[in-house]
């Protein structure tokens, strides 16, 4: 077990949640204490992880790092952030740092010394091509390598033994001072491999829990996130699923990316990626997503899907922010104190989320598959142990039945809402799920799972598969698969011919054929296929299994 599969982090950017001037101006100020008084609230959300973007001295933004071994004067310093790191830990709340290795800024001391010196200076070969054949855009008589052109800040040369040591020293001192259990490697996916390979290794010898993930905005993650280099990176491809799947009314987008990913043989389920709806640098969530009422679904995908789900400062009651061609990044990092804090719909539905991700392992460790794909609807299965969870998502205007196979069992609880229980009856449910809603179904063989209160069902009548006033079914489902004719509710005759995966999602499909003239072939996801249906009061299977 590892603790990062059972956290759910908070993100702050600490320049901005503090207010801090934007240029620093020198004066000490401890802005950064009050993240004790948001203790409570970050605890309520079930949050047990803090990752805290750049909080060393800098001269504006905080990725222009002039000192690694120094807090920010204008968040408090040394001594006040390691009270704060310790009374986090005392509430049993983890701190992730930002580490910004590749570059620093142009007040950074070494850099400094070169500006003052020249040639003589000791530090000529700490950055990356830097040479005395030019002139640097900022006008200094040498010229240096700015990251992605960017020449405030000065790239790094990672491969010098004298720069590996002090960033080394400094992230011991990190380890030591602040007791913080992980660093989160700021643009990883530009950095030198071999310097992450001796990163990682200095840091799993002085702690074998010790926490990397890079920062990897595209490409192929696993290039980075290995055995050899990190534990873990930011997952973009998911971040853009989720917004772009609930603006578009396509949930087959998200599936397809959770599929690619996390399915048994998916390219990253070796992988707990850092998974997000927004952070720092792009747009806020509520801002992203064109209905609001979306915006609670994009939280229970993120929540739900496999890796560790992190919240942006805010955002979880609905924070608005984006970027701006004259304020750059700044709408998305506002200065938030604790008397901000809306207790409104989707702030209680996300400590819920958190509640609920925290009891269950399956949602923690376990497998994924998706189980019913359609424009507006998403059933995925999470597996773990013996702990089976089906998550079901509809993003429609308007409440939704669906039928799906399950895994066996007896009863489906949704633990979400604390009180709808549907009855399986042939491996078969059929469930609705409400406008806009969330269902998380634990799977079980009759007895009521524990809930993440700590108490069971609430007392509520159960809502089975079949409405009270129906008629119950008058015969069974066929199992899955079973070759032969079939009839379908509406009088055609088709037979099976095989079953099938979707390339795209995995969904399984059944592949048939009408039995006639024209005798054409069909696919349709067996979810569907093998499903009852409402016909004038009674409940029949939507295709009956006949002698042939």
């Amino acid at each position: 077990m590892y603790w990062v599969n059972e956290s759910v982090f908070y993100h702050i950017y600490p320049l901005g949640f503090c207010g801090a001037p934007r240029i620093n101006d020198g004066q000490l100020e401890h802005r950064l204490d009050k993240v004790i008084d948001f203790i409570p609230h970050l605890k309520e959300m079930n949050v047990n992880a803090i990752y805290f973007g750049p909080v060393f001295m800098s001269t504006t933004h905080g990725y222009d790092t002039n000192d690694y071994f120094n807090i920010d004067n204008r968040l408090g310093d040394n001594e006040s952030f390691a009270r704060i790191c310790e009374k986090l830990h005392e509430n049993g709340i983890r701190v992730v740092l930002d580490g910004v290795f590749n570059h620093v800024g142009r007040g950074f001391w070494a850099f400094r010394d070169i500006q003052e010196k020249k040639q003589g200076s000791p530090y000529c070969s700490w950055f990356q091509n830097l040479n005395f054949g030019g002139n640097s855009p900022w006008g200094d008589p040498f010229w240096y390598e700015g990251w992605e052109g960017n020449y405030d800040l000065v790239k790094l040369n990672l491969r010098h033994p004298d720069v590996k040591r002090h960033i080394f020293d400094a992230v011991a001192m990190w380890m030591d001072k602040f007791k913080i259990d992980g660093l989160r490697l700021d643009v990883a996916y530009c950095m030198d491999q071999d310097f992450l390979r001796e990163l990682k290794h200095f840091c799993k010898s002085r702690d074998s829990q010790f926490w990397l993930m890079g920062e990897i905005i595209h490409g192929d993650y696993a290039r980075l996130a290995n055995p050899d280099l990190l534990d873990s990176c930011t997952n973009y491809e998911c971040y853009k699923g989720i917004y772009s799947s609930h603006n578009d009314h396509n949930y087959f987008e998200i599936a397809h990316s959770l599929n690619r990913q996390f399915a048994n043989g998916g390219i990253y389920h070796n992988i707990y990626t850092y998974n997000f709806v927004d952070n720092h640098d792009v747009n806020r969530i509520a801002s992203t997503v064109r209905e609001e009422q979306n915006v609670k679904n994009c939280y229970s995908t993120l929540y739900f899907m496999p890796g560790v789900p992190s919240v942006y400062y805010g955002s979880e009651w609905g924070i608005k922010g984006q970027k701006s061609k004259t304020e750059f990044d700044y709408p998305l990092r506002p200065c938030v104190n604790v008397g901000d804090i809306q207790d409104n719909e989707l702030f209680r539905h996300v400590c819920r989320l958190g509640a609920v991700r925290r009891k269950y392992k399956a949602l923690q460790y376990g497998s994924f598959e998706n189980t019913v794909i359609r424009n507006e609807q998403l059933i995925f299965k999470r597996k773990f142990e013996g702990e089976t969870v089906y998550i079901a998502l509809n993003l429609s205007s308007s409440d939704f039945e669906i039928s799906f196979r399950t895994d066996g069992g007896a009863k489906l609880y949704d633990v979400f809402d604390g009180c709808s229980v549907f009855d399986v009856k042939d491996s078969s449910a059929n469930i609705s799920i409400p406008a806009h809603g969330t269902r998380v179904l634990v799977l079980t063989d009759g007895g009521k799972p524990e809930y993440p209160d700590g108490t069971e069902a609430a007392a509520a009548p159960a809502v089975s598969d079949a409405a009270d006033d129906k008629q119950e079914k008058t015969e069974p489902l066929p199992a899955v698969g079973t070759p032969g004719k079939y009839r379908h509710f509406k009088g055609g005759i088709y037979e099976f011919i095989c079953l099938a995966k979707d390339s795209e999602t995995s969904e399984e499909l059944v592949i048939y054929r009408e039995v006639g003239n024209e005798g054409k072939t069909w696919a349709r996801p067996s979810a569907i296929f093998y499903q009852y249906v409402d016909v004038d009061g009674k409940t029949v299977p939507r295709f009956s299994k006949i002698d042939d």
